[in-house]
């Protein structure tokens, strides 16, 4: 098994009482409380079945929403094993931002928008954030914490004049006022960001009850999964999209909640039995997953939290092997131990490497995990690393591919007139997406027009002027000549290698930079020629690649990779691993000192709870006895996290009251087994 899915049950088999309970209920609102491993995707698409088979609701009139494309994907297939072709026709399965952009694309006329409007994404929101300040401030600094007030902002409905009247201290004003220059300039751009692909439905189902009626009248039935992640905005559409007619089932685990920093509200969950007075609340609380001893675990740590609804997790597959802890003498010492065990036992049981997964608390404890696993030649993979085509440089000539194939595509003249700097500022191109707007062109038809000099200064008309007049030039190049040549040209026409050098760290970083855009280039060429007809244009071979499904592809690259898989607890939720270690389970490591100081370990308890139940079979938890922090060896103290679990179902190793010869022994009867185990 390469791939490790959530918990599943075969959609042909039959569900337990609860879960069955779940999918008959149609009477009214329904919470779903489903623990780790419970098999909460059978319950949501089986239910979609039973409403579309048995309860006469068309699919066109249900839409099921939860958080990642994998998810979405992954309950779309299910759903297409249980329905006959003609009976799934227009369900929508997606994501809550996909559900956004879609409500947004057909409505953009109400919003004021064009079509074809663009999706900003970080690289975009941050290069426009620090424009902004550095006309209004002569500097970014702080450029990130005013994203971050932005976010926060519009996941709490709060638009730019509400945060100004509202802002208290100098930092929350400023981040007010750029703010509101942040989404008129995005506006002009005829642009959106992530945030707004919520909060905007939610203004417009708010300002307009034609429009929400023809949306609810649509919707006749709606499935949330995950329902604990979501924040204020998400809650709201839900709530609004669901209207009078409380027609929806809302599955989720206040237990497993381990987002608020992205503005998740696990009190959302309890905010349903006010809000809908009759919910039915059904719970699973059989696990599909894990043995009874790791769940054991986990509901006696999960317990210390506060609780509205309180349910044990349990499961018919054995007591299963105690959990082990171990100390180490430092960071070096755990991950070195972590990685021998990992080879001796897949040397031992020739369970594939995809059986492991190594899970910890922050990214930057990947680097020295990562460093033992190549020096013992112990293959894995680590998510949560830049995708190929999430690279800046990949990103900025993907946006000149696409400008040269479709020169009406706003987004990505945006990403590439300032790349590398044409001294073209965001007030220019302010002007120029409104002008735009007004005539209902492109920003890039706009940019050649007569009629720009009345709202722009000649020395930017010409600046942009001359833009479109090099770019219309290359892409006659490539339709009158070699187009791989072309292009090449016209990387170096802009001088691109000297850009990357100047915003790069070093020579180093800016050349494997440099490596990518020319990979890029030869892929674009390897499409061209794998073109058995030999009728693909350099139009077709771009289009190719615009479409890719970069996440996607990635996915597909990491299930299919045999390796020990590494992340950090938060990307874990989800998963499921025969073998988990979890690493640096200690204080001000898990729980997180940030999170000490604020006093919010509840949240830190809940991401332990997370990683034990990753487990199916064996958890193993390590901590250092020292550390090393900004150059001083610190001291290290176990996590209290360890304190909280059942003393009689772990094994304590490395303690110090080990006799020294115990110890020995221990280390010498490990490097035995592992040179016998080489010799076979």
């Amino acid at each position: 098994m390469r791939a490790h899915s959530p918990a599943t049950i075969d959609p042909m088999s039959r569900l337990n009482p609860r879960q069955q309970e779940a999918v008959n209920y149609v009477g009214g609102p329904l919470l779903v409380l489903a623990g780790a491993g419970s098999g909460k995707t059978s319950v949501i698409t089986r239910k979609i079945a039973h409403l579309v088979q048995n309860c006469g609701i068309q699919a066109r009139h249900i839409v099921a929403m939860t958080f990642t494309n994998k998810a979405a994907r992954e309950m779309k297939e299910r759903v297409g094993s249980l329905l006959k072709g003609p009976e799934a026709r227009g369900l929508t399965v997606s994501t809550f931002h996909n559900l956004g952009m879609n409500i947004i694309r057909k409505e953009y006329a109400a919003l004021g928008y064009k079509p074809g409007f663009s999706i900003f994404d970080e690289g975009d929101i941050k290069a426009l954030l620090s424009d902004i300040m550095q006309k209004e401030y002569s500097g970014d600094d702080g450029a990130d914490e005013i994203k971050n007030y932005i976010g926060s902002w519009k996941n709490e409905l709060i638009m730019p004049d509400q945060a100004l009247a509202e802002s208290r201290g100098p930092k929350e004003q400023t981040a007010a006022i750029v703010y509101l220059h942040y989404q008129r300039t995005l506006k002009a751009y005829n642009a959106v960001d992530f945030d707004d692909l919520i909060l905007m439905p939610v203004k417009l189902f708010q300002e307009h009850p034609d429009i929400l009626e023809k949306w609810q009248n649509r919707i006749r039935y709606l499935l949330v999964d995950e329902y604990q992640d979501t924040n204020a905005s998400q809650y709201l559409l839900v709530k609004l999209l669901v209207g009078m007619r409380n027609q929806f089932t809302v599955v989720g685990d206040d237990d497993q909640s381990i987002y608020a920093w992205r503005g998740a509200r696990p009190e959302n969950l309890m905010l349903l039995k006010e809000d809908y007075p009759s919910l039915k609340v059904v719970m699973l609380e059989q696990n599909y997953r894990s043995t009874s001893r790791i769940l054991k675990c986990a509901n006696i740590l999960i317990a210390n939290n506060p609780h509205a609804f309180e349910k044990q997790l349990w499961s018919e597959m054995g007591m299963g092997d105690e959990i082990r802890v171990i100390r180490c003498r430092n960071e070096d010492a755990e991950c070195e131990r972590v990685a021998l065990e990992i080879l001796t036992e897949h040397l031992r049981t020739q369970r594939p490497y995809s059986d492991y997964a190594i899970l910890y608390r922050g990214n930057y404890q990947a680097k020295l995990m990562e460093l033992k696993l190549q020096h013992h030649q112990i293959p894995y993979r680590l998510s949560g690393g830049t995708s190929f085509f999430a690279r800046q440089e990949v990103k900025d000539l993907m946006s000149y591919f696409r400008l040269l194939v479709n020169p009406d595509d706003d987004n990505a003249f945006l990403r590439v007139i300032n790349v590398p700097r044409r001294e073209i500022g965001s007030t220019t191109l302010e002007k120029l997406g409104n002008y735009a707007t007004g005539r209902k062109i492109s920003m890039y038809a706009a940019a050649g027009e007569m009629g720009l000099g009345e709202h722009l200064d000649a020395r930017f008309t010409e600046r942009l002027a001359r833009f479109t007049k090099w770019m219309d030039r290359v892409r006659q190049e490539c339709a009158q000549n070699e187009p791989i040549a072309a292009i090449r040209s016209m990387v170096m026409d802009i001088d691109y290698e000297n850009w990357l050098r100047q915003n790069a760290s070093n020579d180093k970083v800016a050349d494997a930079r440099m490596g990518n855009v020319w990979f890029l280039v030869e892929a674009l060429k390897n499409t061209l020629e794998r073109d058995e007809e030999g009728e693909m244009t350099i139009e077709d071979a771009i289009g190719k690649l615009v479409l890719r499904d970069m996440l996607e592809r990635q996915q597909e690259e990491e299930d299919g990779a045999e390796g020990v898989q590494m992340m950090t607890l938060h990307a874990s939720k989800g998963l499921e691993y025969p073998s988990v270690y979890i690493l640096g389970v200690e204080e001000e490591i898990l729980p997180h000192r940030s999170s000490i100081e604020a006093d919010t370990v509840e949240e830190e308890r809940r991401l332990a709870y997370v990683g034990i139940t990753r487990a199916k079979r064996n958890l193993t938890m390590t901590f250092a006895a020292k550390r090393k922090q900004y150059g001083e060896i610190i001291e290290c103290s176990p996590s209290r996290f360890l304190d909280e679990l059942p003393p009689e179902d772990l094994i304590w190793e490395g303690q110090d009251d080990a006799p020294p010869e115990v110890k020995a022994a221990t280390g010498n009867s490990a490097l035995a087994n592992m040179r016998a185990l080489l010799k076979k």
